[in-house]
């Protein structure tokens, strides 16, 4: 299936003027947007990921959403829709490829076109979804709970690959009170750590801690 059609049934002329966008390669480490920038169009991202962060004044990090394909970012269609700057940082966490749809299409997509209105809104729903998820869970979620999840998401064959600073922006916590918690798993079992690695070793008790 093509990139066009996970946008759904659109009329054939938006399809015609889609089918005229490039694709584009993207390095993994490439900084897509900052704070006060606007944005110029709508980009799709057809492969890879793309994480959008938020820093506080005192340089602390917290993860807001990542992007794959079929998602949408939230801070893009505010821009576009509301000519709001963008608040966060977006970069490319893996090699990716994207297509962007310009700013003027976008809207006259948006203005002619039900069904790519509806993907738009959708995705937007879905991502605010998300974003209430994310806020509940920093504000009411136990740290220990929220850094035993983020563990068993992140792991790939047993291993987490991240910094403590990486994981601390995941769970909207500081490096610190990661290396903390990080510590007392270790002790208790759970987990052992490495440069820029946490092996895990107890499962079931991680299960526990995270309440699954």
């Amino acid at each position: 299936m093509d990139w066009i059609s996970d946008i759904g049934p659109i009329l054939p002329e938006s399809r015609a003027d889609l089918s005229l966008l490039q694709r584009r390669g993207l390095p993994r480490g490439l900084d897509l947007f900052a704070p006060g920038d606007r944005a110029q169009g709508f980009p799709l991202v057809l492969s890879g990921r793309v994480e959008v962060f938020l820093t506080g004044p005192s340089g602390r990090e917290i993860l807001l959403y990542a992007v794959e394909r079929g998602q949408s970012c939230i801070q893009t269609t505010l821009g576009l829709l509301g000519d709001e700057p963008y608040s966060g940082t977006a970069a490319t966490v893996s090699d990716a490829e994207v297509v962007t749809i310009p700013k003027p299409l976008f809207l006259k997509l948006m203005d002619r076109d039900p069904a790519f209105r509806g993907f738009v809104l959708r995705s937007f729903g879905q991502r605010m979804a998300d974003l209430t998820r994310l806020l509940e869970s920093v504000a009411f979620g136990r740290v220990e709970a929220r850094l035993a999840g983020i563990l068993l998401d992140l792991a790939e064959a047993g291993v987490v690959r991240a910094t403590q600073s990486e994981i601390a922006a995941r769970i909207g916590s500081a490096r610190e009170v990661v290396s903390r918690k990080l510590d007392a798993f270790a002790k208790s079992g759970w987990v052992e750590t490495d440069r820029g690695e946490v092996h895990l070793r107890d499962l079931l008790a991680l299960r526990r801690a995270a309440g699954r």
